[in-house]
């Protein structure tokens, strides 16, 4: 398969370690996270594929952290399972209720992560939209919901109070900020609302993710592998913060999902069911066996990538990420050199920078 490399790849990123770079546009089934089309880089090195796939609008800060990542799938690999199989929940778009009953039907899943508080919804399409998921589930599925920090803390406690008669596993960043996390799991434990608070943004994009325990905001931490520098750093990261985790993608291709069940298989603990079935939003995929659950649960496995035809993306758009590469690799290698075991700028292929 030939590399798809434009005039601005930089050849020292592919100077003896890195193989080649592909650049993939996968459409999705349904509008989520306001996208309907997602975009990344692939990168082939000795210990295999990896994906870089910052969502377009991130800074070069940002991305850089994304990249660590993917320098460590390509070129350090992953570190040791304790597990082969990887329990998931199903993903529910902020479609309508009988799209969400037959999203989850079909999933195979006990556990579904529903989305709300989505821009141009109201609430009650949202408790629509759970009801319809609890039916689907019955009584003995879970259910959790993700509203990535749209609500303030009053428009959080009442939502969740009426939300809890539906039996949530967890709400998954219902508030913005730290401190709002903290006053809403008070004031949910005076009501005697018994409501698990799930922290994503405030650990992955706060720069300072032991607030989360400090501030006593949240009883679950949710790990990204991308958005957290890799699967290492994640695993040190959840030592520190002591509490329960649940592995989940940043709406990936399987590439870059295999990075989210690698941590997931080598968590000491998993007690929740992780959100890595995301590979069912995409209406097409880079691996000929896409990581989709069976059973509610993934095994754990390498992929391959197939050939580009049906998924690479246009020349202009893989130029675009060739020079968006350029502008965050150089000081990423370095920061990555301060935390991988075995890597250094000067094993990377960037000699000379």
């Amino acid at each position: 398969m030939a590399a798809r490399l434009t005039e601005h790849t930089d050849p020292e990123l592919l100077d003896g370690r890195i193989r080649q770079t592909l650049v993939y546009s996968l459409p999705l089934r349904t509008r989520f996270r306001g996208i309907t089309v997602r975009e990344g880089m692939l990168i082939e090195g000795p210990a295999g594929w990896a994906e870089w796939s910052p969502f377009l609008e991130y800074r070069h800060a940002e991305a850089g952290v994304w990249w660590q990542a993917c320098v460590e799938a390509a070129l350090i690999g992953f570190p040791a399972q304790v597990r082969d199989r990887v329990p998931v929940n199903v993903t529910v778009p902020a479609v309508g209720p009988q799209a969400a009953w037959q999203v989850v039907a079909a999933s195979g899943c006990r556990t579904a992560k529903v989305k709300v508080a989505e821009s141009g919804q109201d609430f009650a399409a949202d408790l629509a939209r759970v009801e319809a998921v609890r039916d689907a589930l019955g009584p003995a599925g879970k259910v959790r919901v993700d509203v990535n920090g749209r609500w303030s803390v009053d428009e959080a406690f009442n939502r969740l109070r009426e939300l809890s008669r539906l039996g949530l596993e967890y709400a998954e960043q219902p508030c913005a900020g730290v401190e709002e996390l903290a006053e809403l799991r008070r004031r949910l434990a005076r009501a005697g609302l018994d409501v698990l608070i799930a922290a994503d943004e405030s650990i992955r994009r706060s720069g300072d993710p032991e607030r989360v325990v400090a501030a006593q905001a949240a009883d679950i931490a949710v790990l990204k592998v991308q958005p957290l520098g890799g699967v290492r750093r994640c695993l040190e990261l959840a030592e520190r913060l002591g509490l329960p985790v649940v592995v989940s993608s940043a709406l990936e291709s399987s590439v870059g999902l295999r990075a989210g069940i690698a941590l997931a298989a080598a968590l000491p603990e998993l007690p929740y069911a992780c959100g890595l079935n995301t590979a069912a939003l995409l209406a097409k995929d880079v691996v000929a066996s896409p990581l989709i659950a069976a059973g509610g649960e993934i095994a754990v496995r390498e992929v391959e990538v197939t050939d580009t035809g049906d998924w690479a993306a246009s020349p202009e758009r893989a130029a675009w990420w060739d020079s968006r590469l350029l502008e965050v690799d150089g000081a990423s290698v370095d920061a990555a050199s301060e935390s991988l075991p075995g890597f250094s700028a000067a094993s990377s292929g960037r000699i000379g920078q």
